[in-house]
């Protein structure tokens, strides 16, 4: 089978421990090359039995034999890495949030169709099934019209002195980590576009990011979201649709990888409750979609729109928690 060329740029922890797996368990991905500013290239490669690494991100990017690289690092660097990937005729896997504005995700979207490179941001959480099966009981009509929609994603940063999620000048804040998680859920589920949020946040003294923030959204249908992100609470990572009839929860929305691949749908509703277990490889799932596309073509799942649906809700948020008011999306 024909695979997908892969290198990685950051020795990143994410890497490590959740795409590096994935990538050698996905059929049409092969791993070849993994590159570090630190030096800890080779010491990785060694470890996970990578066949290629480099010093330097420039380095693996000017390698012939890697068509596709995955980007991890920092937020304040995507663009920039994305800019020299594309312009070296690479694909691009890039973790989220895809930029720090709006506007850096439309120049990326414009370099990479300059450069013919797919990108796709990369919400792992998407290519679980019991969101799709979220879906189909919405449309069933089982729980009745949807009204209001919660959604939360925090757990405690224990050691957050060098942590890059509180640093400022590297894109760090609880809403760019996990709330923007939330926000795509919204749009995911609900299959549409915000319309106003408003946001309170707490503004750590020492690291002057907001590390944990709470917001109200209105969808453009009308619907109610509310979501909350913390950097100071227990882990938690679920979301609730609430109909006229009934209730779905899904207590295991962002991280089902650490109960081994299974997530639960339970659906309340008048007096009687069920819980369904659906099971998915969801960061294997992500690289093998956006493997097939490189190869065959056809729509990427969280296309450069969804990107720049979803940094429009952060823009709002951010705006929202500066001015402490209601901004449109």
């Amino acid at each position: 089978m024909r695979k997908v060329k892969f290198g990685i740029l950051s020795t990143a922890n994410i890497a490590k421990k959740a795409l590096i797996p994935a990538m050698k368990r996905a059929e049409n991905v092969e791993l070849v090359a993994i590159s570090s500013g630190s030096g800890k290239a080779k010491q990785v490669a060694e470890e996970l039995d990578i066949a290629k690494s480099y010093e330097s991100y420039d380095e693996l990017l000017q390698d012939p034999e890697i068509e596709a690289v995955y980007i991890p690092l920092p937020n304040h660097l995507h663009k920039e890495w994305v800019f020299k990937a594309a312009e070296a005729g690479k694909h691009i896997l890039c973790e989220k949030p895809a930029g720090l504005n709006v506007k850096e995700v439309d120049e990326m979207e414009e370099v990479c169709e300059k450069h013919g490179v797919q990108f796709m941001e990369a919400f792992m959480y998407q290519f679980h099934s019991q969101h799709e099966r979220v879906r189909e009981i919405i449309e069933s009509g089982e729980i009745g019209d949807v009204k209001l929609m919660k959604a939360s994603f925090s757990f405690p940063l224990t050691k957050p002195d060098g942590n890059i999620r509180v640093d400022a000048e590297k894109g760090g804040g609880s809403i760019y980590d996990v709330g923007s998680y939330c926000l795509h859920t919204f749009r995911t589920i609900l299959d549409e576009v915000g319309d106003e949020v408003w946001v309170q946040g707490s503004i750590d003294s020492k690291f002057k990011v907001e590390t944990s923030a709470t917001g109200m959204v209105r969808m453009k249908s009308g619907v109610e979201a509310l979501f909350d992100c913390s950097f100071h609470t227990s882990l938690r990572h679920e979301y609730e649709v609430i109909g006229t009839e009934g209730t779905i929860r899904v207590p295991r929305a962002y991280r089902p990888d650490a109960f081994a691949g299974e997530g639960h749908v339970i659906v309340e509703k008048g007096n009687s409750m069920r819980t369904e277990r659906h099971y998915s490889d969801q960061y294997m799932e992500e690289v093998v979609h956006f493997s097939d596309v490189v190869m065959n073509g056809g729509e990427l799942r969280n296309s450069f729109r969804d990107s720049k649906e979803n940094m429009q809700f952060i823009d709002a948020c951010y705006e929202s928690l500066k001015n402490g008011k209601s901004v449109k999306v």
